[in-house]
């Protein structure tokens, strides 16, 4: 290649300024490469000093002079630092200067320059960054932030981990990272796995128990990297510890209540399916009830036939208390809340719970001096607690004894059992048993769940006081482990000054009885409102039966639409759950075009006003045909 090739390479390089200076150090050749880094075309620096890209300070200390001195000097001459574009800008330049000879004397020098303005400013930003992670690892005060050399021994030790470990860094720096950890996980070889772990795998997530300088515990949360150089190389580990055990005992607390807040779910949920299936088994019970009865009191029946008749009522009695149950479970049972005193219930049930439970159960009663009185249904409460004390008696098998004893409590806003805030009273039965698994344990109140053998337990004792308490205002706990267990209520104190809800007294129908049929003129009327057709039909029935002039009405807008042709109608018996508008709904109407006109108002639920106006009186479903005559004569 000859020398104009040479010269038409070297002045097309546009990435690198390369330039021919003379001994005196004046530019003899400028390529494109120059005319880019600097902006001074080759006309410009032709003939001009070296020294033109320097700064006024550079130039005043002699700088390129010291350099091409260097240059002839040594050989070479390098240099990094800040020039002088044409219009006054800086940029970092990488420059190389090689001497020229011919033999001694010296020729010029060849110049190699390259902006290097960017990788400066990037390296800058490096060693920036470094150091303000540097500063931002030491100064983090919650995060315990350390290295590990291979072999687990501390190389640093940053403001985070001395306030959470206690050590200072010349207390720590150089010792083995275990000494942080218990004796047992030591002896396990937890520090050694872990570490071995983490140069298999490139990193761990753990938590456990760790050691202060004091010798107190802590819940570590901790993640260790692994750190490799370029080659791959293990120079050592990364470690970041967080006390976390406040968070864990938060996080405990939480799945607590969430674990009571899902049981308390579920059994709602299982209440609504129970609630219904129990609501729609009544209205089957009282058909089969009301049609049984009418069959008995049929004076051409069989006396075969009457007690074939009288198997069948009872079997629906059972059938009845069943519903019951479920229903109480479901919350949805009616209930007469009124001011109960524990004491005085609990006592006169003692000659009841001795028969009840055999001679082989002790009972034992410890109440305060003064206990206050809590709100509940007196019969039911009693039905309470004969039906925990049966379990508690079949829990102990062989024998054994049962503990009943009663306490106030005040409960406030956070409470496991979602109680209301207020003053309680928490009545407990215990017995001393071989208690619960957990897994029983977290069954125990739902309905026909029972551990008991085939035929020796429904499985809706416990349930039912589930759905009493909680519909009485209180809540049920179980508690249990190999020494028995207990079984508490609690029952909201009663207000100190009791009011009683107003009744009203509408105009009282005519009585009539069964040969009422046999009077001469106009029969008096009750019209029966109920959706379910076989209900319908059996309580109108029942009423004919007793001499009323019974009509019926699938609806309350039918039932109204009836009204307009009906004078002498006495009562009106109506179902309170059905669609379009209910029991309670309809019996406002009449009191508004009808006053005086008696209502009774008939449902398997609970959840029916108290004082709405026109109802004289509420009947449990299902019903038999003297509740059903008590209810319109007001006589029960």
């Amino acid at each position: 290649m000859d020398d104009s090739a040479y010269r038409r390479l070297v002045e097309g390089i546009s990435d690198y300024a390369i330039f021919w200076l003379e001994p005196g150090g004046a530019v003899a050749t400028w390529n494109a490469g120059a005319l880019h880094a600097t902006g001074y075309s080759a006309a410009d620096m032709i003939g001009q000093p070296f020294s033109l890209l320097f700064s006024g300070e550079d130039n005043g200390t002699g700088a390129p002079e010291a350099l091409l001195d260097t240059a002839l000097r040594e050989g070479r001459s390098e240099l990094d630092g800040w020039l002088l574009r044409k219009d006054g800008s800086r940029f970092w330049a990488q420059i190389l200067i090689d001497p020229v000879r011919d033999g001694d004397t010296p020729l010029g020098f060849g110049v190699v320059m390259r902006d290097r303005t960017e990788r400066k400013r990037l390296d800058e930003e490096l060693r920036r960054s470094q150091e303000q992670f540097r500063v931002l690892v030491q100064g983090v005060a919650d995060y315990a932030i350390y290295m590990l050399d291979p072999g687990g021994h501390i190389t640093s030790w940053n403001s985070g981990a001395e306030r959470i470990k206690g050590y200072a860094p010349e207390e720590v720096i150089g010792r083995h990272y275990s000494a942080f950890f218990t004796p047992d996980d030591v002896a396990r070889g937890e520090p050694t796995t872990n570490l071995e772990a983490v140069a298999r795998e490139g990193r761990i997530e753990t938590e456990g128990w760790r050691l202060r300088k004091d010798g107190s515990r802590f819940w570590a949360h901790v993640v260790i990297d692994r750190i490799t150089d370029d080659t791959g190389k293990l120079i050592g580990f990364a470690k970041v510890t967080r006390d976390v055990t406040e968070r864990r005992a938060s996080a405990q607390a939480l799945e607590q209540a969430r674990e009571a807040l899902f049981q308390s779910q579920k059994l709602e949920a299982v209440g609504q399916l129970t609630g219904g299936v129990a609501h729609d088994f009544n209205n089957l019970l009282m058909a089969v009830q009301g049609n049984l009865e009418l069959m008995r009191d049929h004076a051409e029946l069989p006396e075969r036939l009457n007690r074939l008749v009288g198997n069948a009522l009872t079997g629906v009695r059972r059938g009845v208390s069943l519903t019951q149950r479920m229903l109480a479970f479901a919350r949805r049972q009616q209930l007469h809340l009124e001011p109960v005193n524990v004491v005085t219930l609990v006592s006169g049930m003692s000659d009841l719970l001795r028969t009840s439970l055999g001679p082989s159960i002790a009972i034992e009663v410890r109440f305060p001096l003064a206990l206050p009185d809590v709100m509940g249904d007196i019969n039911q409460l009693e039905l309470c607690v004969l039906n925990l004390c049966v379990n508690a008696r079949d829990a102990m098998g062989e024998g054994g004894i049962i503990s009943i004893q009663a306490a106030t409590e005040a409960i406030g806003t956070a409470h496991l059992l979602h109680l209301a805030p207020g003053d309680y009273v928490r009545l407990s039965i215990a017995d001393n048993g071989s208690g619960m698994d957990a897994t029983t344990l977290a069954r125990a109140t739902e309905p026909f769940f029972t551990t008991k053998g085939v035929g020796k337990g429904t499985g809706l004792g416990l349930s039912m006081v589930h759905g009493i308490v909680q519909q009485s205002g209180g809540a049920l706990q179980l508690e249990s482990g190999d020494a028995g267990t207990t079984v508490s209520i609690y029952l909201p104190v009663a207000p100190s000054e009791a009011t009683a809800l107003p009744v009203s007294t509408p105009t009282e129908p005519r009585r009539v009885n069964r040969q009422a049929v046999d009077v001469k003129g106009p029969l008096p009327v009750i019209l029966v409102v109920d959706d379910d057709p076989l209900v319908l039909s059996t309580a109108v029935e029942m009423l004919n039966y007793a001499g009323y002039d019974a009509r019926g009405a699938a609806s309350a807008n039918e039932a109204l639409r009836r009204l307009e042709t009906i004078d002498e109608l006495v009562a009106v018996v109506t179902d309170h759950a059905m669609p379009g508008m209910t029991g309670s709904e309809l019996a406002a109407r009449l009191a508004t075009i009808r006053p005086g006109l008696r209502v009774v108002l008939a449902s398997g639920y609970s959840e029916l006003p108290t004082a709405a106006p026109g109802i004289a009186v509420q009947l449990q479903k299902p019903f038999g045909r003297d509740a059903l005559l008590a209810a319109i004569r007001g006589n029960g």
